[in-house]
C-alpha cells in the first residue's frame, strides 16, 4: 500500500488569510496575464521605400513594425496547407506586420527578405545554425551564422552604371551590343511567385524551363519605348548572349537587398571564404 504520508506536500503557515487569494486579486492576476503585451521590433527596408507607387502604403517609408513572433506563427509555419500553397512565408510576414495594409504579395522581393530576417530574429535569436558544405574541400559542416550581423547592399551608382531612374521607379539603360533602351522593373513578391508559376506550368507540360528568357520576361518593361509583350518576347529569344549578362548584372546591381554574405572557416580544411547565407528548413528552427 502506498505510505501517502512521504508525499510532499505544501508548508501551510498557521495564519490561513496568507495563502488566501480573493476573488479581486485573482481578477487583477487573470487581467495582467492577458493584456500581457507582446513586444515589437522595427525592421529597415533596404528600398528605403523609394520605389513603390504613391497609394503604396510603404511609399517613402524606410523601416516596418513587425511584433516578436508567438505560438501561433509557428502554427503557420507547420501548415501542410500553406506549405502546398507555397505561401507560407507570406503569410507570416502578414501575421507580424502591424500596418495591416502592407500585403507580403506587394512588397520589393529585397524588402521582404528584410522581413524574413527580422521575424526569424524575434522568434529565435539572431544565431542560426544550419549545415554548409565547404566549397574547397566539400565536408559537410554545422556553422552557425549571426543575423544581426547582415547589412544593405551598397546603393548602386546610377551614373556609374549608366541608368536613368524614371518617376515610376523603372530604370532604363542601353544595351552594349544592340543599343537598345531597356527599361525594368523591380520584382514584387507576386511577380516572383508568378514566375515560379509559369516555370512549375512548363515542366508539368513537358516544356523546356526556360529560366533566363523567362526571367527577363519578368522584369523587362519596355524596348525602346515599345511594351508590347509579344514584342518583347520576340527581342528576348533574339536578344545577344552578351547583352542579356549585361541586362542581368546590372539589374543584380539596381535591386535594393539585404546582404546575406558572411564569412565561413571550414572545420576540417581550414579554408576561409566569403558565402551567401543559406536559407534552408533550419531557418525558423533553433538547434
Amino acid at each position: 500500500m502506498r505510505d501517502n504520508s512521504k508525499r510532499i506536500k505544501p508548508n501551510l503557515t498557521d495564519d490561513a488569510s496568507s495563502v488566501i487569494v480573493t476573488k479581486s486579486q485573482q481578477q487583477d492576476i487573470n487581467q495582467n496575464i492577458f493584456n500581457f503585451a507582446t513586444p515589437t521590433d522595427f525592421v529597415k527596408l533596404p528600398s528605403g521605400g523609394k520605389y513603390y507607387d504613391p497609394s503604396h502604403p510603404l511609399h517613402n517609408v524606410d523601416t516596418v513594425e513587425i511584433r516578436y513572433m508567438t505560438a501561433k506563427d509557428e502554427d503557420i509555419l507547420t501548415s501542410k496547407a500553406l506549405i502546398k500553397q507555397g505561401i507560407v512565408i507570406d503569410r507570416l510576414i502578414e501575421s507580424v506586420v502591424l500596418d495591416k495594409r502592407i500585403k507580403a504579395a506587394d512588397l520589393l522581393s529585397g524588402d521582404k527578405n528584410a522581413l524574413l530576417v527580422g521575424a526569424r530574429t524575434t522568434g529565435f535569436g539572431p544565431e542560426y545554425k544550419t549545415n554548409i558544405t565547404c566549397p574547397s574541400c566539400g565536408t559537410v559542416n554545422k556553422y552557425s551564422f549571426d543575423l544581426s550581423d547582415i547589412n544593405f547592399k551598397p546603393e548602386p551608382d546610377y551614373e556609374d552604371l549608366e541608368v536613368e531612374p524614371t518617376e515610376e521607379g523603372t530604370f532604363i539603360f542601353k544595351l552594349p551590343r544592340t543599343g537598345v533602351n531597356v527599361e525594368v522593373k523591380l520584382l514584387t513578391g507576386n511577380d516572383e511567385y508568378q514566375l515560379i508559376q509559369t516555370m512549375e506550368r512548363r515542366e508539368k507540360k513537358g516544356l523546356p524551363i526556360s529560366v533566363t528568357t523567362t526571367q527577363l520576361m519578368s522584369i523587362i518593361v519596355s524596348v525602346n519605348g515599345v511594351t508590347n509583350r509579344q514584342q518583347i518576347s520576340e527581342f528576348i529569344s533574339n536578344m545577344p548572349s552578351y547583352d542579356s549578362r549585361h541586362l542581368r548584372e546590372v539589374y543584380a546591381k539596381l535591386v535594393p537587398n539585404i546582404d546575406m554574405v558572411q564569412e565561413f572557416q571550414c572545420e576540417k580544411c581550414g579554408a576561409e571564404k566569403e558565402v551567401d547565407i543559406p536559407i534552408t528548413v533550419d531557418f525558423f528552427w533553433t538547434g
